[in-house]
């Protein structure tokens, strides 16, 4: 036990009181922690996933909260909250965000002791525990689109089309649609990407503002073509989609600012059952999404390879986003974007 006259003797001798407290704070068990996750099925998942097992080995009871937008992470550090330990599902952009902004802290490798990631989930401040796509897809009654190119020609391939409203979504594949390939894809030509969306925007009848929007407008045929969630029209015998040069994401966990020390050990052993493949593949059981562990496969039903956005083979046939440009650009991006939706 540290007494006062301990610490005081122990800051005598050249070792900081704040450190002190810090590590009899750090030592202590904690017996609950606090993470904010997507909600809905994905909650399921994480449930399954990795708190059974966590729990299990460490009796550490888990309460998972939702939604997790970035803006109730900024909410929650401004208010001194100390509750929430982990934030989960930021995205690639939003998590650099966070940190720019200040609302998250490093993460302790060490203390997490991971199994095999690939190099873009494992960040200092970032560990991506879930990839996402953003692809083609129409319904399956029309002519079935093989590029960017094929999706923005009207002519060949007629129909209504859904694009999302958000400029890191429409304008790199409105530049793809160009011509420029993938490893070219970044920085971007905005004013080239600009110009093909005011080319093509007569034929665009809507455009989306939520994740199921896409999908439930070609499933009502009120659109034939859409830009949408891989997970959310994958097998779906109603419509047609492709990996091919979709845009692949990372969902990162992230440790708050403002949580506590005891909370964060906790933490850091609850990501360590998020890195390994066993537990990912049951996460993955319920929610068609995988994580950053490079032997996933080998753990996943081999006829369901096809339909994991982060497949070794569905993996190979995307683009990685690039956060650090759009933390560099997004603001004069986001000002031009609202200029061009006022000219629609």
């Amino acid at each position: 036990m540290i007494n006062r006259r301990r610490l005081l003797g122990m800051a005598a001798v050249g070792v900081p009181a704040i450190s002190i407290l810090r590590t009899r704070s750090a030592s202590a068990q904690a017996k609950e922690i606090r993470v904010a996750e997507d909600g809905g099925v994905a909650t399921k998942a994480f449930q399954s996933g990795f708190v059974e097992p966590f729990t299990k080995k460490t009796g550490v009871k888990v309460t998972l909260e939702s939604p997790n937008p970035l803006g109730k992470l900024r909410a929650m550090v401004e208010a001194g909250q100390t509750g929430t330990v982990l934030y989960t599902g930021l995205g690639s952009v939003n998590m650099l965000a966070a940190k720019r902004l200040g609302l998250i802290d490093p993460i302790d490798w060490g203390a997490v002791d991971p199994a095999p990631m690939y190099p873009e989930a494992k960040k200092d401040y970032g560990f991506g525990h879930q990839y996402f796509s953003t692809v083609m897809a129409w319904n399956a009654v029309v002519k079935a689109p093989k590029s960017w190119a094929d999706f923005f020609d009207a002519k060949a391939f007629p129909g209504k089309r859904a694009l999302v409203d958000l400029p890191q979504y429409s304008l790199p594949f409105a530049l793809l649609a160009t011509g420029v390939p993938v490893d070219k894809l970044y920085p971007l030509d905005v004013n080239a990407a600009f110009k093909k969306l005011r080319e093509f925007k007569s034929h665009v009848s809507v455009w989306t503002a939520t994740t199921p929007q896409g999908p439930q407008l070609l499933r009502d045929n009120e659109v034939q073509y859409a830009v949408c969630s891989g997970s959310r029209v994958v097998g779906d015998p109603a419509l047609g989609m492709t990996w091919d040069h979709g845009r692949l994401d990372v969902g990162y966990a992230c440790i708050v600012k403002t949580s506590k020390p005891e909370d964060r050990v906790a933490a850091y052993k609850l990501l360590h059952e998020m890195s390994l493949p066993e537990n990912q593949a049951r996460y993955a059981e319920i929610f068609p999404v995988t994580g950053p562990n490079p032997d996933l496969d080998q753990y996943l039903p081999k006829d369901k390879l096809s339909t994991y956005p982060a497949s070794k083979q569905n993996k190979a046939v995307q683009w990685l986003e690039n956060p650090q440009w759009w933390n560099e650009n997004g603001e004069a991006i986001n000002k031009k974007w609202q200029e061009f939706k006022l000219g629609l």
